[in-house]
C-alpha cells in the first residue's frame, strides 16, 4: 500500500449526502429538501413498527417536493440500486416525478443542475 493510499479515506454514502445537503441549502435556501430515513439497521420490533407506520423499502433518500424530484444516493464506488429501489423509481417516474441517482455529492449536484436546466424549473 502506498502512502497516498494510506492517506485516502473513502467517503461514505452518508458523508456524501451530508455534503450535498449543505450545498443544496446554500444554493437553494428557499426550496424544501428532506431526507426519507428508510435505511439503516434496526431491531426487529422497531422495523415492524416503522413498516406499520408507513415506511416503504426502496423509497429514494431525498425529496424535493416543489420540483417533483427525488434523489437516491449511492457510494461513489460500488453503489448498487436494489430491486426494491428499481421498483419505486419506476413507479415515481410513471407518475411524472423525476429521480436522480447520485454517486456521491459531486455527481448528484451536477445531475440536479442538469435536471433544472433541462426542465427550466429553476
Amino acid at each position: 500500500m502506498t502512502s497516498r493510499q494510506k492517506n485516502y479515506i473513502e467517503s461514505t454514502e452518508s458523508m456524501e449526502q451530508q455534503g450535498f445537503i449543505t450545498w443544496f441549502r446554500l444554493k437553494f435556501p428557499e426550496v424544501l429538501i428532506f431526507h426519507i430515513p428508510n435505511g439503516g439497521f434496526r431491531n426487529i420490533t422497531t422495523a415492524q413498527r416503522l413498516r406499520k407506520e408507513g415506511v416503504v423499502p426502496g423509497v429514494p433518500d431525498l425529496c424535493i417536493p416543489e420540483w417533483n424530484c427525488w434523489i437516491e444516493f449511492k457510494r461513489v464506488r460500488g453503489g448498487v440500486i436494489s430491486n426494491e429501489q428499481e421498483r419505486i423509481i419506476k413507479y415515481l417516474e410513471n407518475i411524472g416525478h423525476s429521480v436522480i441517482i447520485g454517486y456521491g455529492a459531486t455527481d448528484a449536484s451536477k445531475k440536479l443542475l442538469d435536471f433544472l436546466n433541462e426542465t427550466n424549473i429553476y
